[in-house]
């Protein structure tokens, strides 16, 4: 994969810092660019100034809340100086150090011997000194690593005892592998950010100032309802959003412990274990391969071609290799080649990384492009809700003051020179309540907020379906996937590999065991290269018991087949020394290694990729243990074995060696570090056939994804007919007439190819697609960074591809890959769910009260009602709706675009249906509902009893619409209702408070109690909203979306009242969205 990196034939959107842009949107929107704010596809890789921009264009009434979990851009500027100061830090005090170290040893001074600790020879200071200091002197006065081992109790080859006293001792002696975190903001920090709310503060002081005038004019015991009451609502919506918010905060949180839970083999008792990065102490024994995060500071123990990527702690984009002469590992850092062993010196906060790690506070806010277009839209809703409350303020304010606003019993409400001081300012208050409250409705601050909510519930979920969220905006970004390129081995395949067959000998082998290998000579070699070759291990317990095999799938599977013809893993070790290894590498498909043997013979051994091995093979050995020419004849037979055990989906390995010179080996040791192993003139011992079988279910996992439009591609390093026939077993290629060019080809084939076919090809993969890559290796981590979304896999791969990925896949199973599909799509649905149902409150409860304002005077829905609403359709209708689970019918349609509107027509169909049925039912009732319902007693009365109706019904309306929003293209709302605990715990609290305020908080809501033939009157009202969305959705709606309606409307106007720029205007751009 690492060969696309920096490729020209990628699909470049400078609007989006270099990340593909596009979507799944056919040619509609061919040739468009992406000139607005809010206009953003991809937040990955995302400019700052970008990200500024969209802050700037939005209206925001409660800064602190809106932006809470995007990030923090002053925070992480002031991270990346905090970061710049403590690496200056360092090295400014490793500087001084080498220069008094040159210093004492131009005087002769000597070190001072090492200070006991307690159990050990050393204490921490000394340790912590040496590691950051890279004091070799220092550690040369120890008796270099060997003498540093025994300080500190440890056993080079078999690490420590590692049993629970042992850890404990080191842990009180040296410290533990964690840093001091920033604690995370209390329940109190959330519930202050909620009051930060511009429009609360407002309601706040026009409630406390109709609670001082209310208490004067009417006494402490009637005067204190009106402004308690909107007191009252005001703190309720501040603490349900406080609780909502510090909820998803803790998930969060859990979710950030778990990314930063690496785990990885080190060696205890003589046996490789797999532990938590945290539970490593000094003294720990630490094998380090291509891929791996230092877990802490350390000294190099033996290594080979061991090259260490130190950015992350010196800012420099600087490979170091280390040896013998510069041994000094810090936590952290990355191996970039090679493999080593190293001993633990400090750990946590002694380390430099630990002490930058406590140093800042890591910003996990990070905007996702829905939650950046539906700061768009609320934006865009905030504007027209802050019109109209302008508009119903102007006009109340008007009426009032001119004597048209009268009371229930026809009295005018405001007499000029009669009415009071007191009086009229506490009209003026209620009118500015009324309008201020509106103001709260209308702007949708929790709309983005929504979009977070329901990420922390899918990113919690998706643990259990074994992936690891590290990026937000890929769990969104996921659902509009249309191309997965999926890794072969241990991702479409068990990774279980195992030697079926083996070619040796120059004959095949059936069943490669003990007795199939007739040949000493043969067998002796073949055994020294399978225990010499390899990084994995063989551990055989001294009590007995099952023999233990650890490395790679690959290499665990050659072990095991050494184990069967007879290899004794530590007794060869031992007998030879390793003179030079060349660590397996993924360009050149083989690894190898040169031993010398006691009487001073050298062997080179090699194994990698059947076919590259053989190519270099010039002879081979035979059944009677002899050396022979390698024949054409005897060529052909090897490929055309190569190619059958291919063909049955076997990945072919070939084992090779020769003799060397002593005298051709470099013996100076920088010499020997450069020596490249010769890979000429190689004898062949073997090739075998390790099948790795198809994961159960895979092929209809690949089967779901091409039917909801999502296309599967192999991307894999094996042999072009292993890749051919695992590909057909999993359904990727239907039959072998797929199985041609370009839609099966080798690298090494692309690379050959013309610079314009090479970007054809490359621009069908990419160009106007959302690409998600999988990928374990190093080598993966440029693609995996590149792709839309970049999945790792949890248990193969390596610590730079999960840190270069935006998911961790942590069973490594394609079908996970799949649910992923599901969760993503599953967001995308919800947060359209709540849009659908946001907007209808807010369409309904706006033109309500601004048709009545207009027309008497008087709103029917007052203050404390609308906050009460705006708590059910925000923070509760999020809850309730943001949190369904995804169903399969998610998985019958075609990904969503980037670029397609927020707000589809079905969403508008079913919006406006429902706002139009409950403006003309509520309008009716406002209007004439005295008279329709036969209300009688006192004027007073009766227009009491007619708004309790009105916002009774109101409510109840939301209620039974809620269940309309679940399934906006179905006829079935309560298909799978019972599955979503959440949603049916929310409707029914809902219901419940609506029930006590209107029996029994008259008082605080201006209602009266109800009797049950207006109870029934409400109930059927809202009941009917049920058959009125099933009819609703019969109706067909043009597949043209209508905001290129409106798009084309404003293009062809004269004159466009909102303009965003000279010739498209804002609400269009928005209702895009």
């Amino acid at each position: 994969m690492s060969r696309f990196k920096g490729s020209p034939y990628r699909w470049q959107d400078l609007e989006v810092g270099g990340s593909r842009s596009g979507g799944f949107d056919g040619d509609d929107h061919a040739g468009e660019t992406s000139s607005g704010p809010f206009d953003i596809d991809s937040t990955k890789n995302i400019p700052i100034a970008q990200l500024r921009r969209w802050r700037q264009a939005a209206l925001v009434l409660n800064a602190s809340r809106r932006f809470r979990y995007t990030l923090d851009l002053k925070k992480e500027e002031d991270r990346k100086q905090i970061i710049r100061k403590i690496r200056a830090h360092a090295q400014v005090i490793r500087a001084a150090y080498l220069f008094k170290e040159a210093g004492d040893q131009a005087n002769g001074i000597p070190i001072s011997p090492p200070i006991p600790n307690g159990d050990y020879g050393i204490g921490q200071e000394e340790l912590a000194s040496m590691t950051r200091d890279h004091n070799s002197n220092a550690l040369q006065q120890y008796d270099g690593v060997k003498g540093l081992a025994e300080l500190l109790k440890t056993n080079l080859e078999k690490g420590i005892l590692g049993d629970d006293a042992d850890l404990l001792r080191r842990r009180n002696a040296f410290g533990s592998n964690t840093y001091p975190r920033k604690k995370g903001r209390s329940f109190w920090m959330f519930l202050w950010e909620a009051w930060q709310d511009l429009t609360l503060i407002i309601l706040m002081v026009a409630a406390i100032a109709s609670l001082a005038l209310g208490i004067k004019t009417e006494g402490i015991k009637e005067g204190w309802y009106d402004g308690g009451s909107i007191a009252f609502a005001v703190i309720l919506v501040i603490v349900v959003t406080a609780v909502s918010d510090y909820r998803q905060s803790l998930q969060f949180q859990s979710l950030n412990d778990e990314k930063r839970n690496i785990h990885m083999e080190i060696i205890r008792g003589g046996r490789r274990v797999e532990v938590s990065i945290f539970d490593i102490v000094v003294g720990d024994v630490i094998p380090l391969n291509i891929g791996n995060q230092v877990p802490a500071d350390g000294i190099l123990i033996s290594g080979h071609s061991l090259a260490i990527d130190e950015s992350s702690m010196t800012g420099e984009s600087k490979i170091v290799h280390k040896d013998s002469k510069a041994p000094f590992l810090m936590a952290g850092c990355k191996v970039a080649d090679g493999s080593g062993i190293m001993l633990v010196t400090s750990v946590g906060i002694n380390t430099e990384w630990g002490l930058l790690m406590a140093s800042i506070s890591e910003d996990t806010g990070e905007e996702t492009p829905l939650q950046v277009r539906l700061n768009g839209v609320a934006t865009f809703i905030g504007i027209v809700g802050l019109l109209v409350a302008l508009v119903v303020l102007v006009v109340l304010l008007a009426r009032y003051f001119t004597g048209q606003t009268t009371n229930s019993d026809g009295s005018k409400q405001f007499i000029p020179g009669r009415t009071g001081v007191g009086d009229a300012v506490d009209g003026a208050i209620k009118i500015v309540t009324v309008a201020v409250t509106i103001v709260v409705v209308a702007v949708p601050e929790g709309l983005p907020l929504a979009v977070t909510l329901t990420l922390a519930y899918s990113m919690r979920k998706m643990m259990v379906d074994k992936a690891l969220v590290r990026r937000l905006s890929a769990c969104e970004t996921m659902g509009s996937s249309t191309t997965i390129c999926s890794d072969k081995t241990g991702t479409l395949t068990l990774n279980q590999m195992t030697v079926v067959v083996a070619y040796a000998g120059g004959k095949k082998i059936d069943t490669p065991d003990r007795g199939s290998l007739s040949s000493s000579l043969l067998s002796s070699l073949l055994i020294e290269g399978i225990a010499q070759n390899t990084n994995g291990s063989v551990f055989i317990p001294e009590g007995g018991g099952d023999v233990e095999v650890s490395g790679s799938p690959t290499e665990k599977a050659i072990l095991n087949w050494g184990i069967k013809i007879g290899m004794n893993f530590e007794a060869v070790r031992s007998g030879s020394s390793i003179i030079q290894v060349f660590p397996f590498n993924s360009e050149k498909k083989r690894g190898g290694v040169a031993i010398q043997l006691p009487d001073s013979q050298v062997h080179l051994h090699w194994k990698g990729a059947a076919e590259i091995v053989l190519a270099s093979c010039t002879r081979y050995i035979d059944e009677n243990d002899n050396v022979v020419p390698m024949t054409e004849d005897k060529v052909l037979f090897f490929k055309k074995a190569i190619e059958d055990m291919a063909a049955g989906s076997l990945r072919c390995v070939a084992i090779a060696y020769r003799p060397y010179e002593m005298e051709n080996v470099p013996t100076d040791e920088e010499q020997l570090d450069q020596w490249v192993l010769p890979e000429d003139d190689l004898v062949l011992l073997a090739i075998v056939g390790i099948k790795d079988p198809c994961r159960p279910g895979v092929r209809e996992a690949v089967q779901l994804c091409q039917k909801a439009g999502v296309k599967v591609r192999m991307v894999t390093g094996d042999n072009l007919q292993t890749a051919k026939a695992i590909a057909l077993e999993c359904g990727i290629l239907v039959s072998d007439a797929d199985a041609t060019e370009p839609i099966l080809i080798e690298g090494k084939s692309f690379r050959a190819l013309p610079e314009l076919q090479r970007q054809d090809i490359a621009d069908k993969i990419s160009q106007g697609h959302v690409v998600a890559v999988t990928g374990d290796g190093t080598n993966d981590a440029p693609a995996l960074h590149e792709a839309d979304i970049g999945l790792a896999m949890g248990i193969s791969g390596t610590e730079v591809a999960k840190e270069s990925s935006d998911i961790i896949i942590l069973d490594d199973n394609f079908a996970s890959v799949v649910k992923v599909v599901r969760w993503g799509r599953s967001v995308y649905a919800n947060i359209q769910k709540f849009i659908q149902f946001q907007l209808t409150v807010n369409v309904a409860a706006l033109i309500i009260n601004v048709v009545a304002a207009i027309s008497s005077g008087n709103v029917p829905l007052n203050a404390v009602q609308l906050l009460w609403v705006n708590l059910i359709m925000d923070t509760l209708g999020a809850l309730a709706l943001a949190t369904e689970p995804p169903t399969d019918h998610l998985m019958h349609r075609p990904p969503v675009g980037r670029r397609e509107p927020l707000i589809t027509n079905i969403m508008w169909r079913n919006l406006l249906i429902q706002a139009l049925y409950q403006v003309i039912v509520l309008l009716v009732l406002n209007f004439r509902g005295t008279s329709i319902l036969k209300l009688g007693g006192t004027p007073e009365r009766a227009t009491k009893e007619k708004n309790t109706v009105i916002f009774h019904a109101f409510v109840l309306c939301q209620i039974f619409n809620e269940f309309n929003a679940r399934k906006p293209d179905e006829i079935n709302v309560f298909k799978g209702v019972t599955t979503n605990r959440l949603f049916i715990g929310i409707v029914g609290i809902t219901l419940v408070l609506q029930i006590l305020i209107i029996e029994f908080l008259g008082k605080f809501t201006s209602t009266v109690r109800l009797n049950w033939q207006l109870w029934l009157v409400c109930i059927g009202i809202a009941f009917i909203s049920w058959p009125l969305a099933a009819l609703g959705k019969l109706m067909p709606v043009p597949k043209t979306p209508l905001s290129k309606f409106f798009t084309r409307m404003c293009q062809s106007s004269i004159f466009c009242p909102v303009m965003y720029r000279s010739d498209i205007c804002l609400s269009c751009r928005l209702v895009s969205r």
